[in-house]
């Protein structure tokens, strides 16, 4: 075979290119140990009989195990396992610490909370230049419904569904109009007040309105902040928080205040942190709807994004969930 004289890193980063799953593969050594090594080399051959295939580095220390062995498994990882391929991809560690592994129909580990899981048994092994490529016939698989761990282009992704027909919110608008349905902030915009459509009616039920739940919120997660505190905070939604709506919610026994020296706090009352969980179980019933419709994988795909989003946009808001220093002890 002649070879090419390939650039061997501009190759792999050609390879790269070309997205896959992420798989750890197990096999219980001949001393009874475990060992498990994470790969995206795998793919399908066959439907029948069932035949899979991954390769292995000649150069690998678990190549020894794999090549004595004959029964191993492999896991599709799910996107929640990132930090478990980074542990079975290093080297040195014990892999398999803190795992509940389960019994199949070998002896080899098995993983839990995986997309998928194949348990094989070795049916063919070839020669491919620096591999050594296994092919297995599967004798169990499971499923589930955890959306898979990707990699693409050198990095962890995830993957969010692309459907068959092309998604339109309206009629196409003609080619002169520049305001269409495509613009960014019009979907970020429309979105975010379509989901505060329910919300705001659990709102109106209890007398209150979009400052009082940005209030109530902020107040849960950081207590004893003072109006100028409040609105450095909330400042990004557009509104402000005004003396009248603290002194409304004094009245409606949510909040209470509280002198510290020159300054005016404000903090929950029982009544408020009540009112403030109904608040956040709603929302989060709002979410799990939005789940139901769109899929897990691809709200989380849709949350990684928002967050890029707001971090690459941020003005330097203060950090709500920041550590609160804790005054220093007189002498």
């Amino acid at each position: 075979m002649t070879q090419a004289s390939f650039d061997p890193q501009a190759f792999r980063a050609a390879l790269g290119t070309f997205t896959t799953g992420v798989t750890i593969i197990t096999i219980r050594a001949a001393d009874g140990s475990p060992v498990g090594i994470t790969a995206n080399s795998f793919n399908s051959v066959s439907l029948n009989p069932p035949l899979v295939l991954w390769s292995l580095a000649k150069t690998a220390k678990s190549l020894p195990a794999f090549e004595a062995g004959l029964h191993w498994n492999v896991h599709v990882l799910s996107a929640s396992q990132e930090a478990l391929s980074g542990r079975f991809a290093a080297q040195g560690t014990d892999k398999f610490s803190g795992l509940e592994l389960e019994l199949g129909v070998s002896q080899a580990p098995l993983i839990q909370g995986c997309t998928a899981r194949f348990q094989c048994r070795t049916a063919f092994r070839y020669d491919g230049g620096d591999h050594v490529i296994f092919v297995g016939e599967v004798l169990a698989y499971d499923r589930s419904d955890e959306p898979p761990l990707v990699y693409q282009a050198g990095q962890y992704a995830i993957a969010a569904r692309k459907p068959r027909q092309e998604v339109r919110l309206g009629a196409t608008p003609p080619p002169e109009c520049s305001y269409t349905e495509d613009l960014l902030g019009y979907l970020l915009g429309r979105s975010h007040y379509q989901m505060l459509f329910a919300l705001r009616r659990l709102l109106a039920s209890h007398a209150l309105d979009e400052p009082a739940f940005f209030i109530l919120s902020t107040l849960s997660v950081r207590d004893r902040l003072t109006l100028e505190e409040l609105n450095a905070i909330i400042g990004y939604t557009g509104f402000t928080v005004t003396p009248s709506q603290l002194a409304s919610l004094e009245a409606q026994r949510y909040i209470a205040r509280e002198e510290d020296g020159e300054a005016l706090r404000f903090v929950l009352t029982a009544d408020g942190r009540e009112a403030s969980l109904r608040q956040i179980a709603h929302a989060k019933a709002v979410e799990e709807d939005l789940v139901d419709k769109l899929g897990v994988g691809d709200v989380m795909a849709l949350k990684l994004l928002l967050k890029r989003l707001i971090a690459s946009t941020d003005p330097g808001l203060p950090d709500l969930w920041a550590p609160v220093a804790e005054p220093a002890a007189l002498a």
